[in-house]
């Protein structure tokens, strides 16, 4: 072996060692179901609407939780006119969001045809087809997200949540 080969192979493994390192700093750590509705761009809209509900917080802590998350594209479709109501009632707006949300962890896999309960009471049918997941009337697009306090599931619908009862 010359002198001038050990110095090169030495350098050749402290690059690929930095290589590699560098490729493990880039991998996101989980997070929780509130951050990781805030770090997918195609769920913008439904982050900043559960910032305003004041709802950041409780997806936040232990949960666990299984949110139907609806795309942005999904509240495209949802009336101007709705919107702006939801907007100045806090607590209809915190009602539509909380009936996308189940208590537990639910994995598409572990979805069965049935109704499970929402955050905001309402029953929300749940049905597989072959490999599609549909919730209500909507479909997931993005299953099984995982967060460190429960999963996010992406869906391209809007839910109405049923008026109360009088």
């Amino acid at each position: 072996m010359s002198a001038n080969t050990y110095p090169r192979r030495t350098l050749m493994l402290a690059a690929a060692l930095v290589a590699t390192l560098s490729g493990c700093a880039t991998v996101s750590q989980p997070s929780n179901v509130a951050d990781t509705l805030a770090r997918a761009p195609e769920l913008s809209t439904l982050n900043s609407l559960v910032a305003k509900a004041g709802l950041t917080d409780t997806l936040k802590s232990a949960g666990p939780f299984t949110v139907f998350a609806p795309s942005n594209e999904a509240f495209k479709t949802v009336p101007a006119k709705t919107l702006t109501e939801l907007a100045a009632n806090p607590d209809k707006l915190k009602a539509l969001l909380t009936y996308h949300v189940v208590p537990g962890k639910l994995m598409a896999a572990d979805i069965k045809n049935s109704n499970v309960k929402s955050v905001q009471g309402a029953n929300l049918a749940l049905a597989t087809a072959g490999t599609f997941v549909i919730v209500e009337t909507a479909t997931v697009t993005t299953a099984d997200i995982a967060a460190t306090n429960g999963v996010v599931h992406v869906v391209d619908t809007v839910l109405m949540p049923p008026a109360p009862a009088k």
